[in-house]
């Protein structure tokens, strides 16, 4: 979503680190460009002043204009500028309260509230372990209820049984009833949208609150809408007082000014964001980490969290063991690239890692097809097990039947297995500990031996430093101590990379070790 205002910030700042000292006249000249970006990224035009003022009055300090790297300064002001417009802290849902726990979802009809709803209770279901009872309050659209029970099936959420006839308010009261005879933790009220706001809507919606007295009052909200989103957060927030925002369609192509102006306008926290159409696409919104992703310095953080969750660890250890022997065979292949789309593809992992941002266009314009994933797994697939385990088995027949079986040419077989005989040598590299993921993501871009230092020169800049929370985040994560990192990773022209982070720890990376993908046809 933020990739259009991501791009003109990277660029405008890199200009100025990229200069050894700067003025008055330099920092405001940045700014404008600055305010233009926000401003054609729809961000609201009182937030859009308030930054800029904010930030100027830092910037054009001494402190920074006769500092060793004011290019540098500028951008860490920038940064906690957007953190602080974000929210500062995430916002989380807030459960502590006598049970049941109302939670009030209100919205525009269209938002996703429904979806949402569900995807609400299966992180509360699976990751707090609450038991959570579900109860749909539309009685306007035509299988709304019919819609939250199937929804409630899919994540494994009881929903409350509809009953013909009766009104927002009697089911709500209803819902809280049985929630409190069935032991449930937490009930979630899916209420009625408009397409437009109206007092019918608002009155229903106040009606509901006064009757069931929900702890939270979570508003979803439909990022791809843009400044009316901002407009009706104001509007449910005066009357019927907020809680915390749900931003839904993060993964859509719009600007990203609906989420930056949403918190600085309304006052209330971001606390979720959906990412897509499944029950799992939903995250929580951390602001410094959206800072990051919008400024190119990646979310090394998110992309730990996210690993944690689709990696198996047992999986990845023995995987890290064959690594050591210099095994790697095309069942760790298929696993890899299965792995690597759980995680959201080159491009998601791409995002996360730090400095990356710059280059993503660049291999975008290779016009990669990451569909390609789906299309190796098959060929893999219509092998036999001898011959995913020693791949010199596949001569001239074989490849005919398994071409075959999966559908594609024997050209794309022999791409997979070059592929494969290629990262079966990056994998026995990284294993034996000569090479990190720096030279990995170095050799994947045809960068030599340069690696991430090469990826540097090519960026005009360098790494930016991983903070400590950051580094904690990984070890923990992997279960040891990180090599030391480099001095000056941050400086111009100094980004050696992220050294030892290809060693036999993280095998949970999928694809660093050659690219796993083809051309777009």
């Amino acid at each position: 979503m933020f990739e259009g205002l991501s791009d003109r910030l990277s660029g405008i700042l890199s200009g100025l680190t990229r200069r050894g000292a700067l003025t008055e006249a330099d920092v405001t000249a940045a700014l404008r460009e600055v305010r233009r970006a926000l401003l054609e990224a729809d961000v609201a035009l009182e937030v859009v002043r308030s930054f800029t003022e904010k930030v100027r009055e830092q910037a054009v300090g001494a402190v920074v204009l006769k500092s060793v790297t004011p290019g540098q300064m500028v951008v860490k002001i920038v940064n906690d500028q957007l953190v602080a417009m974000l929210g500062g802290e995430a916002g989380i849902i807030d459960l502590n309260a006598p049970a049941p726990v109302g939670i009030l979802m209100v919205g525009l009809q269209g938002s996703g509230k429904t979806t949402t709803t569900a995807k609400i209770a299966r992180r509360l279901t699976q990751r707090d372990k609450r038991r959570v009872l579900l109860a749909s309050l539309d009685t306007r659209r035509p299988a709304a209820m019919e819609q939250l029970a199937v929804l409630g099936k899919q994540v494994g959420v009881e929903t409350l049984p509809i009953v013909a006839g009766q009104s927002a308010v009697q089911i709500a009261r209803r819902a809280m009833e049985a929630a409190r005879l069935g032991g449930f933790d937490v009930v979630m009220l899916d209420t009625a949208g408009r397409v437009t706001l109206d007092e019918a809507l608002m009155q229903e919606a106040a009606d509901v609150k006064a009757a069931t007295n929900p702890h939270e009052v979570l508003l979803v909200a439909d990022a791809l809408t843009g400044q009316d989103a901002v407009n009706t957060a104001r509007a449910f927030d005066g009357r019927l007082g907020v809680t915390g925002i749900v931003l839904t369609r993060m993964d859509g192509d719009a600007r990203g000014g609906a989420a930056l102006s949403m918190r600085a306008v309304t006052g209330k926290p971001i606390k979720l964001v959906g990412t897509g159409e499944k029950v799992d696409a939903l995250e929580e919104f951390h602001p410094a980490r959206v800072a990051n992703r919008i400024l190119g310095m990646g979310d090394i953080v998110s992309l730990v969290e996210k690993a944690a969750e689709t990696i198996d660890q047992e999986q990845a250890l023995r995987v890290a063991e064959k690594m050591r022997k210099g095994k790697f065979d095309l069942d760790d292949l298929s696993m890899q690239l299965a792995q690597m789309e759980k995680m959201g593809g080159i491009g998601g992992l791409m995002g996360m890692l730090p400095g990356m941002g710059q280059i993503k266009k660049q291999v975008e314009g290779a016009n990669l097809d990451e569909k390609m994933f789906k299309r190796q797994r098959a060929i893999i697939s219509s092998m036999t097990p001898e011959e995913r385990r020693n791949p010199d088995l596949l001569k001239a027949s074989r490849k005919k039947r398994v071409a075959k079986g999966a559908g594609v040419d024997v050209s794309e077989i022999n791409k997979l297995l070059k592929m494969h005989r290629t990262m079966a040598d990056m994998m026995k590299a990284m294993g034996s500990g000569k090479r990190g993921i720096g030279q990995a993501l170095g050799s994947m871009f045809g960068l030599g031996g340069g690696g991430m230092g090469g990826l540097g020169k090519m960026m005009g800049g360098g790494m930016p430093e991983p903070t400590p929370e950051q580094i904690a985040a990984l070890e923990k994560q992997f279960g040891g101590k990180l090599p030391p990192m480099p001095p000056n990773l941050g400086a111009p022209g100094q980004a050696p990379g992220l050294p030892g982070l290809g060693a036999p720890k993280l095998p949970g990376l999928p694809g660093l070790g050659g690219l796993p993908f083809g051309k777009k046809k």
